[in-house]
């Protein structure tokens, strides 16, 4: 699907997607639950889909009540075929694996796209460590693991990352008889692990660490109970895009975030602040008004996904700004270092990349242009809200990238008054 986007205002009230991030996390909580679980607001976005067809495939039976939750029965992991299929999502494909070598049984993790591109060796020698056999793994997807993993004390390296961390969090405190430490190196997306830890929590199963270096699991302290009924939160990552849109383009009020969440994305709200935006908080909404926009800095280290929004509004502020972290951007579903790099300067935005910083010089007007995603669906969504400010129509090819993490953005940008046109199904 293509899209054509026309410069223009927005002026709205929307509600934010629930959180993937969330979702697959509490599916994969929900798997390892000995009993029955209760999902409300579970998202349907790709990497959501992937992940509810996996826990099945792992042994849960899965059910869409009327209402619209859903009810997850499980006895744990006891796979009904022998291989699974992540879809592009890399939380999916690290989160999983550690998770399906609970089991005696051999199975393949796959993926589609980009997936295959990004590099898995560190979830293989964590297996091997803990005596989980690989076959045919050359340091990216497919693998193929045989477990039972067996949980013992470990040392990782977390400078790529939380997700590995999140899996091996929710399989050894699935399966640990005694007390054991994951010891990380470098921990990057801390506030990923926060959350995996408070959904760990909610399931009664809490896990403790000393300052994102050492976690410790305990399963002396897990409380064991029949059914857990569990609300998915909004999404800050999706809800990134609307705000920022408000700040360039108008006003855009956003529903139901939770202020206090532990998600990494809410830190836009700091750096709209920093720049000026004009912002109202109340207990039902966060709203972002149009204002004369000053540069920032900001350090997206722990929060890469928000790097393409935030050069987004880097480009429509007046000074230069500066984003650190690029060394973050390499092996996501673009190399987003270039294709960041590519949407600026086809919006005719001068840039540099300095070190690990990526440094943006403000203008008036972005051009009209065509940019091409390169089928990343944050690259379409930040491409689709920098066309607000843009001097001319903003093409986008491969537009439906968007689904794999916000299926609703487009519907919801022209709830805003954006003007889109599609050549192909919305």
């Amino acid at each position: 699907m293509e899209v054509r986007i026309e410069p223009g205002n927005v002026d709205s009230v929307v509600s934010a997607p629930p959180s993937k991030s969330a979702t697959q996390r509490v599916l994969a909580a929900a798997l390892l639950h000995k009993g029955r679980t209760i999902i409300h607001n579970a998202g349907h976005s790709e990497d959501e889909a992937a992940a509810l067809r996996i826990i099945e495939q792992l042994g849960a039976n899965v059910s869409v009540q009327d209402d619209g939750s859903i009810e997850v029965v499980s006895v744990g992991v006891s796979p009904k075929v022998g291989k699974i299929n992540c879809g592009q999502s890399g939380l999916a494909a690290r989160l999983f694996t550690p998770i399906a070598a609970l089991s005696d049984q051999e199975i393949i993790i796959e993926g589609t796209g980009s997936l295959m591109k990004r590099p898995m060796s560190g979830v293989g020698q964590v297996l091997q460590l803990l005596h989980t056999s690989l076959h045919d793994f050359n340091g990216f997807l497919p693998i193929t693991v045989k477990g039972p993993l067996q949980p013992e004390s470990i040392k990782v390296d977390g400078r790529d990352g939380s997700q590995l961390v999140s899996g091996l969090l929710f399989a050894m405190s699935a399966a640990a008889d005694k007390p054991i430490t994951i010891e990380v190196d470098g921990l990057k997306s801390k506030p990923y692990a926060d959350l995996s830890l408070e959904i760990l929590a909610t399931f009664g199963k809490p896990v403790t660490h000393d300052d994102h270096s050492v976690f410790y699991i305990d399963p002396s302290f897990f409380v064991r109970r029949e059914t857990i009924e569990i609300d998915i939160e909004p999404d800050w990552s999706s809800a990134a895009y609307l705000l920022v849109a408000g700040a360039l383009a108008g006003s855009v009020c956003v529903k139901n975030l939770r202020h206090g969440s532990t998600q990494a994305d809410r830190a836009i709200l700091d750096v709209l602040r920093n720049t000026g935006a004009g912002i109202t908080i109340d207990e039902d909404s966060i709203c972002v008004k149009k204002a004369p926009l000053q540069c920032f800095e900001f350090d997206a280290t722990h929060c890469p996904d928000l790097f393409p929004i935030l050069a987004i509004l880097a480009a429509c502020c007046k000074g230069e700004s500066y984003i650190r972290g690029v060394h973050r951007l390499f092996h996501k579903e673009s190399n987003r270092a270039e294709s960041i790099s590519e949407m600026l300067q086809d919006f005719d935005v001068p840039y540099s990349i300095e070190d690990d910083t990526l440094c943006i010089t403000g203008v008036r007007k972005l051009q009209g242009t065509v940019i091409n995603a390169y089928n990343d669906h944050r690259i379409v969504m930040a491409a689709a809200v920098g066309a607000l400010r843009a001097n001319g129509p903003v093409d986008i090819p491969g537009a439906d990238a968007a689904d794999k993490s916000y299926p609703g953005f487009f519907a919801d940008l022209i709830l805003c008054g954006g003007k889109c046109t599609f050549n192909g199904d919305l």
